[in-house]
C-alpha cells in the first residue's frame, strides 16, 4: 500500500497567474509535435527535450537514447512518452539520481518536468516520501501523468520554464549535483598518502637551478662588413671615400 501525497498549500508564483507580457528573448520556444513538417525540425525537437530533462549544453552519444528517438520520429509515441523515457534512462539515473538527495530529486524534478519551482519546502517533503515508497520510476510517473503537465504540456509539447519573469534559467541556476555530492568527490578524489593540495604539489617538484658559464669577449675579432670597395676588392677608408667622385 503506497502512502498518499501529502497535502501541502501552493503558494502563487508567476506561473500560477495569467500573464500579460510582450515577447522577447526571455519568453520560451515552444516546441510541438504538430509543428513540424520536416526531419530536421523533429530532429530540433528532440535536441530541445534533451536540453530540458537533461539539462546539458552538449549531447553525448551516452546521453543519446536511440530506441525513444526513432519510436518519436515514427510517431509510434507522443513526446510525453519521450520524455518520460528520457527521466527514466540510465544516462540520467547515473547523471542526476545518484548523485542528490530526495528533495533535491524533487527540486530538479519539477523544474525539468513540470517546468516550475516548488512552491515551498511541504511540497519537497511530499514529493519526496513518494521517492522513498514508488522509486524514480514511481515518481517520473506521478508527475507526468499529473493533471498539471497534461493542462500546460497535454501529450505533444516539450517541457519549458513557464512564465520567466526575472529569474534565470533554471539550468544556469541549478546544477545537476549539489555541494554535499561535490564535496564527496573531493574527499573520494584525496586519500591519506596523496598530495591534497596545490602547495604541497609546488613544493613537491624539485627545482634544478642553471648554471650559466660566462663567455670571454676580449679577443673576438669583428670581421669587417664594409660593403663599398675600390676596384681591386680592397675596402676603403673613410677618407678615400670622401674624395671619391660622385656620378
Amino acid at each position: 500500500m503506497t502512502i498518499p501525497l501529502l497535502e501541502y498549500k501552493p503558494s502563487s508564483q508567476n506561473q500560477r497567474v495569467a500573464g500579460y507580457e510582450v515577447p522577447n528573448e526571455d519568453s520560451p520556444r515552444i516546441y510541438r509535435i504538430e509543428d513540424c513538417a520536416f526531419n530536421s525540425e523533429v530532429q530540433e525537437l528532440i535536441w530541445a527535450a534533451y536540453r530540458q530533462v537533461l539539462s546539458e549544453h552538449e549531447i553525448l552519444k551516452f546521453y543519446r537514447q536511440s530506441n525513444l528517438e526513432s519510436q518519436l520520429k515514427n510517431k509510434a509515441i507522443t513526446v510525453r512518452d519521450f520524455i518520460r523515457g528520457l527521466a527514466k534512462s540510465e544516462a540520467f539515473r547515473s547523471l542526476v539520481v545518484e548523485t542528490n538527495s530526495n528533495y533535491r530529486l524533487v527540486e530538479i524534478a519539477l523544474k525539468r518536468l513540470l517546468g516550475r519551482a516548488s512552491y515551498n519546502k511541504d511540497e519537497e517533503i511530499a514529493w519526496s516520501i513518494k521517492i522513498a515508497t514508488l522509486g524514480w520510476d514511481g515518481f517520473v510517473d506521478a508527475l507526468i501523468d499529473s493533471q498539471e503537465y497534461q493542462t500546460n504540456f497535454g501529450d505533444n509539447i516539450v517541457p519549458y520554464q513557464r512564465r520567466r519573469f526575472k529569474d534565470r534559467p533554471f539550468n544556469l541556476v541549478t546544477p545537476r549535483y549539489g555541494n554535499y555530492w561535490r564535496d564527496k568527490l573531493e574527499n573520494q578524489r584525496y586519500k591519506p598518502g596523496d598530495i591534497k593540495n596545490f602547495m604541497e604539489l609546488a613544493n613537491s617538484i624539485e627545482i634544478k637551478t642553471l648554471k650559466f658559464t660566462p663567455v670571454n669577449l676580449a679577443n673576438i675579432q669583428i670581421p669587417n662588413m664594409t660593403r663599398d670597395t675600390n676596384l681591386q676588392g680592397t675596402p676603403l677608408s673613410i677618407n678615400a671615400m670622401a674624395n671619391f667622385p660622385l656620378r
